[in-house]
């Protein structure tokens, strides 16, 4: 193969890389990527001054009002490195079709760092000691879920007022993990405001309207543990966040409950050999690192289920 014919195969497997996209996959709900040109980056945290009150009046010829900044926590992270790689032995390129073959090979290795960068994120966001005591919630008794007496309106209503509190925006994303999911389908008091429906299901637009959330996503994803095991990424919890949507112009100092740092045009698909081998490797790479900024921003219920 020339090299140029190489380049063109790998330009392609990297384009491949970039739009491949598996629907269990949520991580970028709560981590929203932004890009850095550098691989050490500052992050900055809530500042409450606009929500200050401040003595405007100024008489005539007085002097301006003039206040006093209080200045931005910042957080400086480096980026860390991932890659993984798909060996492709020559004979198995003879009997498969090449781009194929590659292109299996690809997905693979993409889906491979997309799992580790979901595992990562959900281990942030489900960790008790990462939140304020005032944005989390053990359940337990009658108040989980899966009990006729609980209330998960109510509970969710108190982790948004929680999170209004602290940063003055309501949530507006809601991580449900699916066991959690399972108990708020067959909770009584959810079912009980459905009126117009001989089935009674709580489906995922009537959560949207009850809570006033409308980006609610569920966690399915599953990895398999050391013993081979499938085990769920997102446990028996249900996340809230405020994530502003600011699109493309979205930038490290714009306040948010987390995000994913993504050196720009880090994520890059090649080829390579290694000498004696009659191998040759498929290999992914990209750089980033999720990073939790502002946990007020944030409030984990666990426990939902007894």
């Amino acid at each position: 193969m020339g090299r140029l014919e190489e380049l063109r195969i790998n330009a392609y497997l990297s384009e491949v890389a970039r739009g491949y996209k598996n629907n269990a996959f949520i991580a970028d709900v709560l981590f929203p990527t932004i890009y850095s040109e550098k691989e050490k980056i500052d992050i900055f945290e809530f500042n409450k001054e606009a929500f200050n009150i401040y003595d405007t009046e100024r008489a005539i010829r007085a002097n301006s009002n003039v206040i006093s900044p209080q200045g931005f926590k910042k957080h400086t992270t480096t980026l860390t490195e991932h890659d993984l790689s798909y060996p492709i032995d020559y004979r198995e390129e003879q009997e498969a079709e090449k781009v194929k073959l590659q292109l299996h090979a690809t997905n693979v290795v993409t889906e491979g760092l997309q799992l580790k960068h979901e595992k990562e994120c959900a281990d942030l966001v489900q960790d008790l000691s990462n939140y304020p005591s005032e944005n989390k919630i053990a359940l337990s008794g009658t108040a989980c879920f899966d009990n006729d007496a609980s209330d998960p309106q109510g509970v969710v209503d108190d982790a948004k007022n929680a999170i209004s509190k602290k940063i003055a925006q309501d949530p507006n994303v809601m991580v449900i993990g699916q066991d959690a999911w399972i108990a708020l389908k067959r909770n009584s008091q959810l079912r009980g405001l459905i009126s117009d429906s001989k089935t009674k299901l709580v489906t995922l637009d009537l959560l949207k309207e009850i809570f006033e959330i409308d980006n609610i996503v569920i966690g399915k994803s599953i990895f398999a543990d050391a013993n081979g095991n499938f085990t769920r990424i997102w446990k028996d919890n249900i996340i809230l966040a405020y994530v502003p949507n600011l699109g493309a112009s979205r930038t490290e100092y714009d306040p948010s409950f987390a995000y994913t740092v993504r050196k720009k045009d880090a994520l890059k698909v090649d080829e390579y050999s290694k000498e004696g081998n009659k191998v040759k490797y498929i290999r992914a790479t990209d750089i980033y690192t999720p990073f939790l900024v502002g946990a007020e921003a944030g409030y984990l219920i666990s426990n939902t289920n007894s």
